[in-house]
């Protein structure tokens, strides 16, 4: 039995957030053999560089989908085994749905510029 937990960033509880570390709240979808078992929503912490691979890896997520983020971002994510997939928007369970049928794959790009993150953006899309 194979079990996953599956993270969304988002600001809705619907929708994915199109930049990771512009969201209020995650979403966890616990799945077991392809199917959701359970679901958890968490509070996004304050944004600090490097903190929310931490906080998720720490939270046992092997999974994020996300619409997008940055380079230095994905590569903490991999540092703390956890899978990312940019390019994806509109409503969680439709992509999750479509990730669990083994049909989703990355298709945006990590954001490649230096910023703020105090201006909104469209990276990855």
């Amino acid at each position: 039995m194979k079990k996953i937990r599956i993270v969304f960033p988002t600001n809705d509880l619907v929708t994915i957030e199109s930049h990771f570390g512009h969201c209020r709240n995650f979403k966890i979808f616990n799945v077991e053999d392809k199917k959701v078992v359970s679901t958890e929503i968490l509070d996004a912490p304050p944004h600090q560089p490097g903190l929310l691979p931490r906080f998720l890896g720490e939270h046992n997520v092997n999974v994020v989908i996300t619409g997008g983020m940055g380079q230095r971002a994905i590569d903490l994510f991999k540092e703390q085994n956890i899978d990312v997939i940019l390019g994806a928007q509109g409503n969680m369970e439709d992509i999750l749905n479509i990730y669990l049928n083994g049909d989703l794959y990355s298709t945006g790009s990590a954001c490649s510029h230096d910023h703020d993150h105090e201006h909104g953006h469209n990276c990855g899309n």
